[in-house]
Formats: C-alpha cells, sequence, structure tokens
C-alpha cells in the first residue's frame, strides 16, 4: 500500500515521517506517496535509468491549499456554470506540466482560478543531459518554480512526480488530486528525436501510445467524467493535396456518402505515436462513452506568457538546436548569434503556426467548453500558415532593423518530405470558441530578436546545424560521452 510522506519541498525522503494516505482536503498541507520504481515493463527505459539506483522510490508529491477565487465550472451537462449558483473551481491535471507548453499552460490555468496539478517524470530534462543539449534561458528546478508562483501570486500548483507509463503511479495521482479535465502534453514531442535511432523510435512510441492508454483506463476506472484535452499535431494530416478539414472529412464514393476521419500521413515516429493515440482515444470515447477533445496543434514560437514573465524563475524553456527547437525560435537565435538561417531544402514547407500565448489560450477554452460524454472532437490549433522561406524573409528583415547581418543558406534537408506543395488548413472551431489569436507583427519579431539577443552567450554554435537524418537513422542509441 502507499504510504504518505510528511516532507519539505525536496525529493530526499529519508528524513521523512511515513503516515498512511488520505484524502486530499482543503487546508494548507503537503505530502509525498511512495510508490516501487519499476522499469521491467519497457526495456528501453534502462537506457535513461542506468545511472540511477535500481532500488530507488519513485516519489509524487502534492500541495493542497484552499483556493478563494472562483474559476470557470461546468454543470454536469457540460454546459458553463450560470446564474451565480457557487461551486467548487475545476480540478485540471496537466500532464507534462515542466515542458515547454505544459509549465506555460499550468501557469495559465492556475492564474485564472483552476485548482492545479502538475504531472511530470522530468524527461525532457534528461533527453538534454544525454544529448548535451541546453535551453537557451537558465529555467529553474520544478520545485523552485512553484515554489516562486505561490510566493507572487499566492496560489499552490500541486505536483505528481512519475510516469505514467506506470499505471500504479497514475492510479494514486488520480485517486489523490481528482482531476475534472486532464490535459496531456505528457510526451516525448520531436520527429527528430524520435528518428536518431531504433531505440529511441521505439521509446517515443511506447512512451506516448502506453501512456496515453493508460491514461484513458484511468479516466475510465476513477474518473468517468473527466475531460481528456489532449495535444496532438497537425504533422498527422502529413500534406495532402487537398484542404485539410478539422479531424474529419465527408466523401462519397460509389454513390454513397459518409463522415469519416481525415486521413493521416505521417511523417515520423512521433507523429505516427501520435495517429495511434487518435485512434485510441476515438475508440475509448465510442466504446467507454469518455469525453475528449484533440488539439491538433501547429509549429509553435515564443517564450514569454503573462505568467512566465512575471520573474525570472519562471522563465520557460527556449529550445534552438536541431533535435528540440522550432523553425521561427531556430531561426532568431541564428540570426542573433550571426549564423545563417538554416533553410531545409527548397524552403516550401509550408505549416501552420501560434505563439505559446494561443497554446495557453486555446487549452484553455477547450477546458471551459467541454466535449459531450462520447464526443471525439478534434480542433486544428494554429492561426497562420508561413512557409520556411517565408519565416527566413520575416527575421532577416527584423534582423537588419536591429543592426544585424543576417544571411540564408539552403542546407540538405534531413526529413524525408515535400519541399514545395498544396498547404490549405482550416482552424475554425477555436476561433468560434473565443480565440483572440496573436499573429506574428513586427513588434513580435522583434521582442523574440531581442530575447535572443540577451541570452547569446548560452548558445552552443555545435546544436545549431540537423544532425538527425531520416534517411541514415542509427541502430545503437547515441548519447554524448564524457
Amino acid at each position: 500500500m502507499a504510504q504518505l510522506l510528511s516532507c519539505s519541498s525536496s525529493l530526499n525522503t529519508s528524513t521523512c515521517k511515513k503516515s498512511y494516505l488520505k484524502p486530499l482536503d482543503h487546508c494548507s498541507a503537503a505530502f509525498s506517496i511512495s510508490v516501487p520504481f519499476k522499469t521491467t515493463r519497457f526495456p528501453f527505459r534502462r537506457l535513461f535509468l542506468r545511472e540511477e539506483n535500481s532500488k530507488r522510490s519513485r516519489v509524487v508529491r502534492a500541495t493542497a491549499i484552499a483556493t478563494n477565487q472562483d474559476a470557470p465550472t461546468q454543470s454536469s451537462s457540460g454546459s458553463p456554470q450560470s446564474f451565480g449558483v457557487p461551486s467548487k473551481p475545476q480540478r485540471v491535471m496537466v500532464i507534462g506540466g515542466d515542458g515547454y507548453c505544459g509549465w506555460a499552460t499550468a501557469l495559465h490555468l492556475s492564474n485564472k482560478g483552476y485548482e492545479v496539478a502538475i504531472l511530470d517524470s522530468f524527461v525532457r530534462r534528461l533527453f538534454d543531459h544525454q544529448l548535451g543539449l541546453d535551453s537557451l534561458t537558465p529555467i529553474s528546478s520544478i520545485h523552485d518554480r512553484l515554489h516562486c508562483w505561490k510566493s507572487l501570486t499566492g496560489k499552490s500548483i500541486e505536483l505528481y512526480v512519475g510516469d505514467i507509463c506506470e499505471f500504479d503511479f497514475l492510479t494514486e495521482a488520480f485517486k489523490s488530486f481528482e482531476p475534472d479535465a486532464v490535459v496531456h502534453f505528457g510526451e516525448q514531442r520531436s520527429a527528430p528525436y524520435s528518428m536518431i535511432d531504433r531505440s529511441r523510435a521505439v521509446y517515443t512510441q511506447q512512451n506516448n501510445v502506453i501512456g496515453t492508454l493508460n491514461v484513458l483506463f484511468a479516466i475510465k476506472e476513477f474518473r468517468e467524467q473527466c475531460h481528456l484535452v489532449k495535444l496532438g499535431t497537425m504533422g498527422e494530416y502529413g500534406t495532402p493535396n487537398i484542404d485539410i478539414e478539422e479531424g474529419y472529412i465527408t466523401i462519397t464514393h460509389n454513390g454513397r456518402t459518409d463522415t469519416l476521419p481525415y486521413p493521416k500521413q505521417a511523417s515520423s515516429f512521433y507523429h505516427l505515436s501520435k495517429v495511434h493515440d487518435s485512434h485510441n482515444i476515438a475508440f475509448t470515447c465510442k466504446a467507454w462513452g469518455i469525453r475528449a477533445t484533440d488539439l491538433n496543434q501547429g509549429v509553435v514560437y515564443g517564450v514569454m506568457t503573462d505568467e512566465t514573465a512575471m520573474h525570472e524563475e519562471l522563465c520557460n524553456r527556449f529550445d534552438y538546436d536541431g533535435v528540440f527547437g522550432t523553425a521561427l525560435n531556430r531561426f532568431c537565435v541564428q540570426a542573433a548569434v550571426g549564423h545563417p538561417l538554416t533553410v531545409y531544402g527548397k524552403g516550401g514547407q509550408t505549416r501552420g503556426y501560434l505563439d505559446i500565448r494561443d497554446t495557453v489560450q486555446c487549452v484553455e477554452l477547450a477546458i471551459a467548453n467541454p466535449a459531450k460524454p462520447g464526443e471525439f472532437r478534434v480542433f486544428n490549433q494554429f492561426v497562420e500558415q508561413f512557409s520556411v522561406n517565408e519565416l527566413a524573409a520575416l527575421v532577416t528583415k527584423a534582423g537588419e532593423k536591429l543592426g544585424l547581418n543576417v544571411q540564408t543558406v539552403s542546407v540538405p534537408n534531413p526529413r524525408v518530405e515535400a519541399e514545395e506543395h498544396y498547404y490549405n488548413a482550416k482552424h475554425t472551431k477555436l476561433i468560434e470558441l473565443g480565440l483572440k489569436p496573436h499573429f506574428l507583427s513586427d513588434s513580435l519579431l522583434d521582442s523574440l530578436l531581442n530575447f535572443a539577443i540577451q541570452y547569446k552567450d548560452r548558445v552552443d554554435t555545435k546544436q545549431i546545424m540537423p544532425s538527425v537524418s531520416w534517411r541514415k537513422i542509427g541502430v545503437k542509441p547515441k548519447t554524448v560521452t564524457t
């Protein structure tokens, strides 16, 4: 039986006093749950954990505190609560809440009055250590981040440390926090990472697909009315020569008409894992009556939200390397350090883009307007479309205004993809729910470039060029040697 450990914010439990696990109450309290640290189900996990003590316990931390601010609430029918009837704030679990999108989302929801819990294994930080990478921005530990947030706002965010691929751990977290909504960012999110070698391809699919399956089973068993808000990707669709609809397409074939899931043309082992997730979620909505929203997100840029800008210890990570960095963020860093902008191939690759501030806004809208029981909704989450060449031209123009000599170079495309293609994706559903987009403006590009210039001394120029090839995927794990 899991036991309760009354501890400080440190993960060191050697001085903790044991007692039995009790339900959360609305008083100020801190506790941890010790769950056996298991790795035998997934052999690849030993790649990540071989430097760890095999007898070490997995630790779940949580903090419960009274919340005075009213939060958006939902009636049992899923409609917004009205007539001023008082009710408890919605409880939202953010899986992967220490990551780029997850951290910004957790703070945003907490600031809006939701009761928030972060669930994370911190494996993303371990990836940086293994590959010799680092965020452009110095990012604080999760405990320092949460302590800072509470000091500034008086709001407490609960923390559960563990791996959702371990169902026993996920069970304890669900029973303890009892979420009304789960925002699922807890997946390996890099296409290049999934294409490094066999082990990381296997890890990506096991972690993403099995982790999501565990979340679905946890909802079914413990919180049937819980709304799953899952981060998908526009990469599920590929680049078809027809318009991309939002999740579904109505077709007529041999005189018969039906509405079917939009065809998927994933372009990496990472994108394929997202396709598998979508199929599994759709099936459980139909079979079990789960309510779910799949947010097929485009490429995210930016670093600041209203919340992360409040203090340097709340600063979000900013990836610029060839494995985890996204196009616009990478271009701004390259311009700041005088490195030519790296356009892959012909540069006609066109995708949907959005500001990190719109990511958090979209998630909030999905939570406040939940899917119905048994409904699997798909929202295309982006606000503008750009080709790589268009982004490079915008950064060049903005850089010149700051006195930067920005050059562009075409490099061999490490990916297997169309470099010139038709692309027109629909994205109306979130706008209809009230999304107020932040468009890519000159002032925003100026802000991003100045941010990159501020931290340019932290740039490792050896990490800028792409190092992962789709055509030359390896077999043995590649890690940094010391």
